[in-house]
């Protein structure tokens, strides 16, 4: 799992690699994201997602009021940055929660906290918030790949 974390904005840079920043900024479709609304909502997920985490590790079984990942980005300029910009500051992002993440014992792995104002109302380990940001992020790589068509 902290393979593929750490994996995942090098995975995004070798898709986008070869593509002008037009195809990076282009719809496929009306209803589709671009390259960079993808990169942007990662960057917006990484953020509100290692920010719970952070408060996991930090806190004794904090409660903690979720947040969306997609009100989050409206708050946000990410979708008005370049695709390189938003991906500069996700790596940057990725980079610190992989080395936090590389440090913890299986204690630490297994800290938890509640998670409120969600339809589940539950609660997550560090562990399981991990493996969801690398599950969540293999998706969006294939989304990527399919609307930049490599």
């Amino acid at each position: 799992m902290l393979s593929a974390l750490s994996e995942t904005p090098k995975q995004i840079a070798r898709i986008a690699r070869r593509c002008s920043d037009r195809k990076l900024h282009r719809k496929p479709d009306a209803d589709a994201w671009s390259a960079q609304e993808i990169v942007a909502h990662l960057r917006a997920c990484a953020e509100v997602w290692g920010r719970s985490i952070d408060r996991m590790l930090a806190e004794d079984h904090p409660t903690i009021r979720y947040v969306s990942p997609r009100g989050w980005i409206k708050k946000t300029d990410y979708l008005q940055q370049s695709f390189h910009d938003s991906l500069r500051a996700f790596s940057h992002r990725r980079a610190i929660l992989v080395g936090t993440l590389s440090q913890l014992d299986a204690i630490d792995w297994s800290r938890r906290a509640t998670f409120t104002a969600t339809t589940l109302g539950r609660e997550a380990t560090v562990l399981g918030y991990a493996t969801r940001i690398a599950d969540h992020e293999m998706r969006h790589l294939d989304q990527l790949r399919r609307t930049v068509g490599t």
